[in-house]
C-alpha cells in the first residue's frame, strides 16, 4: 500500500474506531439501564448482568460496524474535500477511481468482520443470552429469592418461600410453592431442593425437590389430593427456551431449513457483509464537495435519511420473507440489488459513463 493509500486509510479508520466506540458505549449504557430496570441483578447477580450486556453488545455489533464505517467514510472523505486535500490528490493524478479502490481495500476486511459476527458470533451470543434470560425468568429460581421472604407473582399466580440457602445459592431448604391455575390450587413443599443450571438450549431448566408433599385443592366441586414424594423434578418452563429460536440456530441448521422464518434469518446473516460494502460505496458518493462550498451538514443529513430508509426497508424485506409474501428467491436480495443500482448511479463518474453512450 502506497503512501497516499495509507494516509486515506488512516483518515477513515480513525473515525471508524471512534464512531464504533461511541455507538458501543451508548448501546452498553442503554442495555445496562434496561437490564437494571428489569431487576435481573436481583435475579442472577451483577456478573450475569455484565454477561448479558456483553452478549447483547456482540449481537448489536453486526449492525453497529456497518453504520460506523458508513459514517466514517462520509466524515473522513468530506473532511479531505473540505480542506482541499482531495483537490490536491486529484491534481497529482490520484483520481476518483483510486479513492474508490482504497475504500474497497478497507471495506472488504470490515465486511468480513461483519459477516463473521453475523454468521457465527451472533447466534452464539443469542444462545447464551437465552440461557441467562431463562434462568432469570424461571419461576422457581434460587437466585431470585432471599431466604426467609415470601415472593409472589400476579402474572403467574405463584407464591414462593425459601427458608434457607447455602453459600452457592443453588441449594435450598424448607421450600413452599403455591400456584393457582384453572380453578385448582397446588401447594408444593419440600425439605431440600437443588437448582440445576441450564448449560445449553437443548436442556430444560429445572429444580430437583426432595422429601416433600404435593397438595391439590380442587374446590368447590373437585376432589382434593395429597401426594408424598422423595424426589421430584420441577421444570421451570420459559417460552424463550422451549420455543425454537431461529436467531440462536447455527447457520448450517438454517441452511437446511425450508421454513420461511429460517430462510429470512439466514438471508439476514448472509446480507450483512454485502450491506457493509454497498453502504460504503454509497457513502463515497456523498464526499464530492466543491472548493468554495461546505455542504457537510446537508451531506450528513442526507446520509442519515438514506440510512434510515435502508434500515427500515431491511426490516420490511425480512418480514415479507418470514410471512411468505415474497418467496425465498428473490427474498431480501431485491433490496440489495436496488442498493447496488443506487450505489453505481451515485458513484463519481459512473453515471456519466453509463449514460454517455445513450
Amino acid at each position: 500500500m502506497k503512501t497516499i493509500e495509507k494516509y486515506i486509510t488512516r483518515e477513515l479508520l480513525i473515525p471508524f474506531f471512534a464512531v464504533t466506540s461511541i455507538l458501543v458505549g451508548l448501546f452498553v449504557s442503554f442495555s445496562t439501564a434496561r437490564i437494571l430496570a428489569s431487576a435481573v441483578t436481583e435475579t442472577l447477580g451483577m456478573v450475569a448482568m455484565l454477561q448479558l450486556v456483553m452478549l447483547k453488545t456482540i449481537i448489536a455489533l453486526e449492525v453497529l460496524v456497518p453504520i460506523s464505517f458508513y459514517v466514517a467514510i462520509i466524515y473522513g472523505l468530506s473532511r479531505l474535500s473540505r480542506d482541499q486535500e482531495m483537490n490536491i490528490l486529484r491534481a497529482v493524478g490520484f483520481g476518483d477511481n483510486r479513492i474508490l479502490y482504497t475504500v474497497l481495500l478497507i471495506v472488504i476486511p470490515v465486511s468480513i468482520v461483519s459477516g463473521t459476527l453475523s454468521l457465527y458470533a451472533r447466534p452464539w451470543a443469542y444462545a447464551e443470552s437465552y440461557i441467562l434470560d431463562a434462568q432469570a425468568q424461571a419461576e422457581l429460581n434460587a437466585n431470585r429469592f432471599q431466604a426467609g421472604r415470601f415472593y409472589g407473582s400476579e402474572k403467574s399466580g405463584r407464591v414462593i418461600f425459601v427458608q434457607a440457602k447455602d453459600d452457592s445459592g443453588m441449594r435450598m431448604k424448607e421450600i413452599f410453592h403455591f400456584i393457582k391455575k384453572d380453578g385448582i390450587s397446588e401447594i408444593v413443599v419440600a425439605k431440600d431442593a437443588i437448582q440445576q443450571q441450564q448449560l445449553s438450549l437443548d436442556q430444560r431448566p429445572h429444580t430437583e425437590l426432595f422429601n416433600g408433599f404435593i397438595y391439590r385443592l380442587a374446590y368447590p366441586e373437585g376432589k382434593d389430593s395429597a401426594i408424598q414424594y422423595e424426589k421430584m423434578i420441577y421444570y421451570n418452563e420459559n417460552e424463550l427456551v422451549t420455543n425454537y429460536r431461529r436467531k440462536a440456530a447455527s447457520t448450517r441448521e438454517l441452511w437446511k431449513s425450508e421454513q420461511p422464518r429460517d430462510i429470512a434469518e439466514l438471508q439476514w446473516r448472509l446480507s450483512r457483509p454485502v450491506a457493509t460494502i454497498l453502504l460504503a460505496l454509497i457513502a463515497v458518493s456523498f464526499t464530492r464537495v466543491s472548493p468554495r462550498q461546505d455542504k457537510s451538514d446537508k451531506t450528513l443529513l442526507l446520509a442519515a435519511v438514506i440510512f434510515a430508509v435502508y434500515y427500515n426497508l431491511t426490516g420490511l424485506a425480512q418480514t415479507w420473507v418470514e410471512q411468505g409474501v415474497i418467496p425465498s428467491m428473490p427474498g431480501v436480495w431485491w433490496l440489495y440489488l436496488l442498493l447496488f443500482i443506487i450505489a453505481v448511479l451515485l458513484l463519481p463518474g459512473m453515471r456519466h459513463r453509463l449514460f454517455s453512450k445513450t
